[in-house]
């Protein structure tokens, strides 16, 4: 089955596991015929063949990423809930940023998990602004999504813009 064809009929992650798939037999065709055909050594053709089986193959790289962003949005909403009942005394003392930052650092060092931006996917780097998306439990930049801290601080519910645009009237 040709991957574009199958792009428009699948679940995106199903397509991307095609897409990893496809790509492991790719890489070990390309292999294969360098050790036929390049290599007349068979100790070198054996080096090859060490390096390839220990190496992961892409599909193994692909599902061990999603387990960890999975982990981390699951993460990050079971977070949200044990933040929430000190929001309101985050809300009444001063705003401190490098408390909040040490708040989150002290979370993630608890669950021993990492957050991952739902828009660029790079893992939470303390001192930049994140915000929780309340409808798909996704954390983002800030920046990524047009937020600053102040404009954060007056939202009650955030919604990516993703979500926002399966929302009719939003």
């Amino acid at each position: 089955m040709e991957i574009n064809f199958a792009r428009d009929l699948m679940d995106t992650m199903d397509w991307l596991s095609l897409v990893a798939i496809h790509s492991d037999a790719w890489l070990l065709a390309v292999a294969l015929f360098y050790a036929a055909n390049v290599t007349n050594d068979k100790s070198d053709r054996a080096k090859l063949f060490t390096k390839i089986n220990n190496l992961p193959i892409v599909l193994e790289v692909f599902t061990d990423y999603m387990k960890n962003v999975q982990e981390g949005t699951s993460r990050a909403s079971k977070r949200r809930n044990k933040s929430s009942i000190s929001e309101s005394q985050r809300n009444c003392s001063n705003s401190n940023p490098e408390a909040e930052v040490q708040l989150l650092d002290e979370e993630n060092d608890d669950k021993n998990g990492e957050s991952f931006c739902g828009a660029c996917g790079e893992i939470y780097v303390p001192g930049k602004f994140w915000i929780f998306c309340d409808v798909c439990e996704k954390w983002f930049h800030g920046l990524f999504v047009k937020i600053t801290p102040a404009k954060a601080e007056r939202i009650k519910l955030y919604r990516c813009p993703s979500c926002n645009k399966k929302v009719p009237g939003a």
